[in-house]
């Protein structure tokens, strides 16, 4: 069984929603504030379904379980990577995330969450937040309780094609206007530190978790330092973003005929623009903008023939 698995997936709601999966790539959203696309997911608040093949209607979680193989027999207990498509309508909570240690201790052996994100879309003069400037931990916890989050959050400017990597422990959010795809440890374990004080529709605010935030954020922070690359050959330019302990992240632009072998057990591709053909062992199907599918340890050698630009991911080497 060489062919790829494509994969329905779960939309959920958020307070900061909005309705840019419909209206960019055209997913049929459930409500008005869609904020979430948990595309390629194995993670029990959201698993994808195969669609396709001998095992179509099995979840991603039966197949990492059920057909080991596929993946390369690998050593993790669940399947590692989570990749979503986030439309921030409005500024996301202010939030930070835990390390594996930390989570498997307090959050009943969850995974810890170190992301990274690429900005499919924004608006002009479009920012996010990205770390934060106290210098001690106690600074930090001083202009928590007094609120001083205009001398603590750390804003930066960005742009459509821009790249960010946000370990364990980094403060972050997404900001109005910002369309993005995430490449993540499946994990859905967030602590807020600030929510705008907004309240929901019950007029109730949602819950912050201070103590815990406290507890995992880097200080003083550091931004992750990257060596982007990018190397065109024939039809492809890649653009290597990362390559992590927990992820590698890349940018595939094809432009007519590019061939591939595998270099990781599996890979995750996400379509972002484009159509054009995926040849396995010579057997052609039609990819397009909004598809994600897994490239399994069963398929070697593949071709695309087109012009697509794509996010694909690989677990850590």
């Amino acid at each position: 069984m060489t062919k790829a698995l494509f994969l329905d997936s779960v939309f959920q709601d958020r307070i900061w929603g909005g309705t840019k999966l419909r209206d960019f790539f055209g997913y049929d959203i459930p409500t008005e504030t869609t904020g979430e696309y948990w595309a390629i997911s194995a993670h029990p608040n959201g698993p994808s379904t195969i669609k396709n093949g001998e095992f179509s209607g099995k979840t991603l979680i039966e197949l990492w379980s059920e057909q080991p193989a596929l993946f390369g027999n690998p050593k993790e207990a669940v399947f590692p990577l989570l990749t979503k498509i986030l439309d921030a309508n409005t500024d996301l909570s202010v939030q930070v995330h835990p390390n594996d240690t930390y989570a498997k201790e307090h959050e009943n052996g969850e995974l810890g969450k170190t992301e990274c994100w690429y900005i499919i879309d924004c608006e002009p003069d479009a920012e996010l937040v990205y770390g934060h400037n106290a210098t001690s931990k106690q600074q930090l916890i001083d202009w928590t309780r007094d609120g001083k989050w205009h001398e603590l959050l750390r804003k930066v400017a960005i742009k459509p094609g821009d790249f960010f990597y946000v370990p364990s422990g980094t403060i972050h959010a997404l900001c109005t206007g910002t369309l993005v795809l995430e490449t993540q440890q499946s994990s859905d374990t967030t602590y807020r530190v600030y929510d705008y004080d907004r309240v929901d529709a019950q007029g109730n605010k949602r819950e912050l978790h201070l103590e815990k935030s406290i507890d995992v954020t880097t200080v003083p922070h550091h931004d992750a330092v990257l060596n982007i690359t990018t190397k065109t050959t024939g039809a492809l330019t890649k653009t290597a973003f990362v390559e992590s302990e927990f992820f590698a992240v890349y940018k595939w632009d094809i432009d007519g005929k590019a061939d591939f072998t595998a270099t990781a057990p599996y890979t995750l591709v996400s379509i972002l623009s484009g159509e054009a053909t995926l040849i396995i062992d010579g057997e052609a199907t039609s990819i397009k903008k909004a598809d994600h599918f897994i490239l399994p340890a069963t398929c070697k050698n593949w071709t695309i023939d087109g012009h697509v630009s794509c996010i694909v991911s690989t677990p850590a080497k």
